[in-house]
């Protein structure tokens, strides 16, 4: 393998749980909290934290709103973010081919 240097994997991404994350995200125009919960398959609290990672680093913006009297979250991911999944990407293919 030549010289990848593996700090060039985004750590904010390379979480397993944020990479699911994002990962749906990619393939939707946005997404409620119970459907990213059923898709990535974790807790309330731990989709919750790792959805805050997210936000925090301008990844994914957060529309938050009352339908009825039910609080009810939606997710988008920002270019910023895409920009981040498709550099993550771009990293991995050249690990993977040992650039």
């Amino acid at each position: 393998m030549k010289n990848f240097d593996y700090h060039q994997l985004n750590d904010i991404i390379h979480s397993r749980i944020r990479l699911a994350i994002i990962s749906v995200l990619v393939a939707v125009d946005e997404a409620e909290f119970n459907f990213l919960k059923e898709k990535v398959k974790t807790t309330d609290g731990n989709l919750s934290v790792h959805l805050r990672k997210l936000d925090e680093a301008e990844y994914i913006d957060v529309k938050k709103e009352f339908i009825g009297r039910k609080p009810v979250s939606t997710y988008r991911l920002t270019k910023k973010g895409r920009k981040a999944f498709e550099v993550y990407v771009e990293n991995l293919e050249k690990l993977i081919k040992g650039k």
